[in-house]
């Protein structure tokens, strides 16, 4: 896989965890991460936002996903009216466009869901900058299985390489229920990683006791 041809967007839509299972389930998508945008405090963190969003940003090969499609998942799976039943900036719905065929992106889908379900209440706004979210924070529902994390770290003995694989995006959206562990057998049988790699994580994901 060619890192070069991967593009990146940034979304709010509540709370980040399951934001970051449900895009990390996708086939196309390599790797998700959450955190902060769209404000203007320096250092956000979770217990000081300041006037940041809770987001996931998402690095995706649009020669299998288009940014169309995340649309799409993204406006089917959250009320952008009245979020979490929450007012402020830290739960909202949002996009962060990175360049104008991204805003063309966005603005195309939008009006084609707007169709089905009337107006939708989305900031669209220029991406700026996104601030990681503390560790505890990634791959939530994962790490709410023990064994998954203990096999997995013998893959991905660094904990920052863990978060970013595309391994833990698909197991992270298992552990929510997105997926299955058959689709993601399957997936991997296409991945363009060594056989012997492949059979070492085909091995862990069977093994892995949920």
């Amino acid at each position: 896989m060619n890192e070069g041809n991967l593009q990146t967007v940034t979304l709010g839509m509540g709370c980040f965890w399951s934001p970051d299972a449900l895009f990390g389930h996708l086939t196309g998508v390599i790797r998700t991460r959450t955190g902060y945008a769209g404000g203007t405090s320096a250092d956000p963190t979770y217990r000081g936002m300041g006037d940041h969003s809770e987001t996931v940003e998402i690095d995706f090969d649009p020669g299998r996903i288009g940014l169309a499609r995340i649309l799409e998942v993204f406006w089917n799976h959250h009320n952008p009216v009245n979020i979490n039943h929450y007012k402020g900036s830290q739960y909202r719905s949002v996009v962060f466009y990175r360049d104008e065929e991204q805003l063309e992106i966005i603005r195309q889908v939008k009006k084609q869901m707007e169709r089905g379900k009337g107006e939708l209440e989305t900031g669209i706004e220029p991406f700026s900058r996104f601030h990681p979210a503390e560790d505890k924070h990634q791959k939530y529902y994962l790490k709410r299985h023990p064994d998954a994390l203990e096999k997995l770290s013998g893959l991905y003995p660094a904990h920052g390489d863990l978060i970013r694989s595309t391994l833990a995006a698909r197991l992270n959206g298992l552990a929510k229920g997105y997926t299955n562990r058959g689709l993601i057998l399957n997936e991997i049988s296409e991945w363009p990683i060594s056989p012997d790699r492949r059979e070492t994580m085909t091995d862990l994901v069977k093994q892995i006791r949920w």
